[in-house]
Protein backbone atom coordinates (compact mmCIF):
# COMPACT_ATOMS: atom_id res chain seq x y z
CA UNK A 1 0.00 0.00 0.00
CA UNK A 2 1.39 3.44 -0.87
CA UNK A 3 2.42 5.84 1.87
CA UNK A 4 0.57 9.14 1.95
CA UNK A 5 2.60 11.93 3.54
CA UNK A 6 -0.44 14.07 4.37
CA UNK A 7 -2.29 11.37 6.33
CA UNK A 8 -1.51 10.32 9.89
CA UNK A 9 -3.97 7.79 11.29
CA UNK A 10 -7.44 9.21 10.76
CA UNK A 11 -6.24 12.80 10.41
CA UNK A 12 -4.74 14.88 7.66
CA UNK A 13 -1.67 16.97 8.34
CA UNK A 14 0.71 19.38 6.73
CA UNK A 15 4.06 17.69 6.19
CA UNK A 16 6.89 19.09 8.33
CA UNK A 17 9.52 20.43 5.92
CA UNK A 18 11.43 22.50 8.48
CA UNK A 19 14.44 20.12 8.55
CA UNK A 20 14.80 20.03 4.76
CA UNK A 21 17.42 22.16 3.07
CA UNK A 22 16.57 24.77 0.49
CA UNK A 23 17.11 23.72 -3.11
CA UNK A 24 16.31 25.14 -6.52
CA UNK A 25 13.11 23.62 -7.82
CA UNK A 26 11.07 23.89 -10.99
CA UNK A 27 7.85 22.32 -12.19
CA UNK A 28 5.95 22.63 -15.44
CA UNK A 29 2.30 21.72 -15.92
CA UNK A 30 0.20 21.72 -19.08
CA UNK A 31 -3.36 21.17 -20.22
CA UNK A 32 -5.70 22.17 -23.01
CA UNK A 33 -9.09 23.67 -23.70
CA UNK A 34 -11.04 22.59 -26.77
CA UNK A 35 -13.13 25.35 -28.37
CA UNK A 36 -15.26 25.98 -31.45
CA UNK A 37 -13.30 27.05 -34.56
CA UNK A 38 -15.11 30.41 -34.56
CA UNK A 39 -14.10 31.02 -30.95
CA UNK A 40 -10.48 30.13 -31.69
CA UNK A 41 -10.53 32.54 -34.63
CA UNK A 42 -11.94 35.34 -32.44
CA UNK A 43 -9.18 34.76 -29.87
CA UNK A 44 -6.52 34.83 -32.60
CA UNK A 45 -8.04 37.96 -34.18
CA UNK A 46 -8.44 39.74 -30.84
CA UNK A 47 -12.18 40.23 -31.33
CA UNK A 48 -13.49 38.58 -28.15
CA UNK A 49 -15.92 40.99 -26.47
CA UNK A 50 -14.40 40.59 -22.98
CA UNK A 51 -10.90 41.54 -24.20
CA UNK A 52 -7.54 39.88 -24.74
CA UNK A 53 -8.21 36.29 -23.70
CA UNK A 54 -4.66 34.97 -23.50
CA UNK A 55 -3.25 38.05 -21.75
CA UNK A 56 -6.00 37.76 -19.14
CA UNK A 57 -5.42 34.01 -18.75
CA UNK A 58 -1.68 34.66 -18.30
CA UNK A 59 -2.31 37.12 -15.46
CA UNK A 60 -4.86 34.74 -13.90
CA UNK A 61 -2.34 31.88 -13.96
CA UNK A 62 0.30 33.98 -12.23
CA UNK A 63 -2.13 35.12 -9.55
CA UNK A 64 -3.30 31.53 -9.02
CA UNK A 65 0.28 30.27 -8.60
CA UNK A 66 0.87 32.88 -5.91
CA UNK A 67 -2.34 31.88 -4.07
CA UNK A 68 -1.97 28.09 -4.24
CA UNK A 69 -1.38 27.64 -0.50
CA UNK A 70 -4.68 29.46 0.17
CA UNK A 71 -6.57 27.14 -2.20
CA UNK A 72 -5.02 23.71 -1.52
CA UNK A 73 -5.25 23.03 2.24
CA UNK A 74 -2.00 21.10 2.79
CA UNK A 75 0.26 23.16 0.50
CA UNK A 76 2.99 25.22 2.08
CA UNK A 77 3.24 28.89 1.21
CA UNK A 78 6.43 29.18 -0.80
CA UNK A 79 8.51 31.99 -2.24
CA UNK A 80 7.75 32.01 -5.94
CA UNK A 81 10.86 32.98 -7.86
CA UNK A 82 9.36 33.03 -11.34
CA UNK A 83 6.27 32.03 -13.29
CA UNK A 84 6.29 31.52 -17.04
CA UNK A 85 3.00 31.07 -18.87
CA UNK A 86 2.72 30.09 -22.52
CA UNK A 87 -0.03 29.20 -24.95
CA UNK A 88 -0.06 27.30 -28.20
CA UNK A 89 -3.03 27.83 -30.49
CA UNK A 90 -3.85 24.59 -32.32
CA UNK A 91 -6.60 23.69 -34.82
CA UNK A 92 -9.22 22.71 -32.23
CA UNK A 93 -7.76 23.80 -28.90
CA UNK A 94 -5.38 25.98 -26.96
CA UNK A 95 -2.61 24.31 -25.01
CA UNK A 96 -1.52 26.14 -21.85
CA UNK A 97 1.81 25.58 -20.11
CA UNK A 98 2.87 27.01 -16.74
CA UNK A 99 6.39 26.77 -15.31
CA UNK A 100 7.05 27.72 -11.68
CA UNK A 101 10.50 28.24 -10.18
CA UNK A 102 11.49 28.55 -6.52
CA UNK A 103 14.30 28.00 -4.10
CA UNK A 104 12.81 26.31 -1.07
CA UNK A 105 12.10 23.20 0.96
CA UNK A 106 9.24 21.81 -1.08
CA UNK A 107 8.31 21.42 -4.72
CA UNK A 108 6.13 23.57 -6.92
CA UNK A 109 4.06 20.95 -8.77
CA UNK A 110 0.81 22.05 -7.15
CA UNK A 111 1.51 25.69 -8.01
CA UNK A 112 2.08 24.77 -11.66
CA UNK A 113 -1.08 22.63 -11.75
CA UNK A 114 -3.20 25.35 -10.14
CA UNK A 115 -1.75 27.93 -12.53
CA UNK A 116 -2.53 25.95 -15.66
CA UNK A 117 -6.00 25.02 -14.39
CA UNK A 118 -6.91 28.63 -13.68
CA UNK A 119 -5.50 29.76 -17.04
CA UNK A 120 -7.78 27.28 -18.81
CA UNK A 121 -10.80 28.20 -16.67
CA UNK A 122 -10.18 31.87 -17.41
CA UNK A 123 -10.17 31.19 -21.14
CA UNK A 124 -13.49 29.34 -20.75
CA UNK A 125 -14.96 32.20 -18.73
CA UNK A 126 -13.96 34.79 -21.29
CA UNK A 127 -15.45 32.94 -24.27
CA UNK A 128 -18.38 31.08 -22.71
CA UNK A 129 -21.01 33.19 -24.48
CA UNK A 130 -19.58 32.10 -27.85
CA UNK A 131 -19.32 28.46 -26.79
CA UNK A 132 -22.94 27.94 -25.64
CA UNK A 133 -25.47 26.28 -27.90
CA UNK A 134 -29.15 27.28 -28.23
CA UNK A 135 -29.94 25.42 -24.99
CA UNK A 136 -27.18 27.12 -23.02
CA UNK A 137 -24.96 24.02 -23.00
CA UNK A 138 -21.32 23.55 -23.99
CA UNK A 139 -21.28 20.68 -26.52
CA UNK A 140 -17.73 21.38 -27.78
CA UNK A 141 -15.91 23.03 -24.88
CA UNK A 142 -13.66 20.70 -22.90
CA UNK A 143 -10.68 21.07 -20.58
CA UNK A 144 -8.37 18.11 -20.56
CA UNK A 145 -5.04 16.45 -19.97
CA UNK A 146 -3.99 18.67 -17.07
CA UNK A 147 -0.71 17.15 -15.91
CA UNK A 148 2.78 17.71 -14.57
CA UNK A 149 5.08 17.69 -17.58
CA UNK A 150 8.33 18.03 -15.68
CA UNK A 151 9.59 18.34 -12.11
CA UNK A 152 13.22 19.27 -11.39
CA UNK A 153 15.02 19.48 -8.06
CA UNK A 154 18.63 20.66 -8.09
CA UNK A 155 20.87 19.56 -5.21
CA UNK A 156 23.65 21.59 -3.55
CA UNK A 157 26.15 20.49 -6.22
CA UNK A 158 23.88 21.70 -9.00
CA UNK A 159 22.81 18.19 -10.05
CA UNK A 160 19.20 17.57 -11.10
Amino acid sequence: MPEFTHIEGDAVRMVDISAKGETARRATAAGWIQLRPTTLAAIADGTVVKGNVLATARVAAILAVKETARIIPMCHPIPVGAVRVGFEELDDRIEARVEVVTTGRTGVEMEALVGVSVALLTIWDMVKSAEKDEGGQYPVTRIGDVRVVEKVKVDAEGQA
